[in-house]
């Protein structure tokens, strides 16, 4: 892995770069990215949460599958975030576990603070989101522990993504969502896993 100074510094810079549509908050890529994006479900009948070992088996293959395609012999950067309401972007983080223990080589690298957040009774505080990364070799289960937490729906806005920032998987609590490089890229992942997605017309 690269030293915590040397992630921080390349990843702001890398991200300001080559993705200046928007910050680096997963759940926005969506929509940032619309006509690269996909949405692959967890569970078979789009069910959103793991309720024994054979249904984390099935998320965690599903996750599995679709990152070893885009990651396989590469190194990555792995994301993962806290967040904090104060009048300070160092403030205490609201809920740090289980992301300190499950990431703890997760050096900060972003804040994105919501000034349009403010109370009237504490116009002083903000809404501070604080991004972690580290950077390491990809290999099959190596984030598994997090994607559990993931799927338990007590870890958010986690994502990995190539150290060229080409292509993102952010899983979420019930599927995950993944920017390709171009729409003919994402149609080609799209068609290996149909049983996979929603059957809304939406995608999601």
């Amino acid at each position: 892995m690269s030293t915590g100074d040397d992630v921080s510094t390349l990843l702001a810079a890398l991200w300001r770069e080559r993705r200046p549509s928007g910050p680096p908050v997963a759940h926005t890529f969506r929509s940032t990215y619309a006509n690269r994006w996909v949405r692959f479900h967890s569970l078979p009948g789009s069910k959103r949460y793991p309720e024994c070992e054979d249904e984390y088996a099935i998320a965690l293959h599903r996750y599995n599958t679709v990152l070893d395609e885009l990651f396989a012999d590469t190194e990555v950067f792995l994301v993962t975030m806290d967040w904090c309401w104060s009048d300070t972007p160092t403030g205490p983080a609201h809920h740090p576990e289980p992301r300190r223990t499950l990431h703890p080589g997760g050096v900060h690298w972003w804040t994105e603070s919501d000034e349009d957040d403010a109370d009237p009774e504490f116009p002083e505080f903000h809404t501070h989101t604080r991004l972690y990364a580290d950077r390491r070799p990809w290999q099959h289960g190596c984030v598994d522990g997090l994607l559990r937490a993931v799927a338990d729906d007590t870890l958010a806005e986690v994502f990995v993504t190539d150290t060229g920032l080409q292509r993102i998987h952010h899983p979420y609590d019930g599927g995950a969502d993944v920017i390709l490089t171009t729409p003919a890229e994402r149609d080609r992942l799209r068609a290996k896993h149909t049983g996979w997605l929603s059957s809304q017309p939406s995608g999601l």
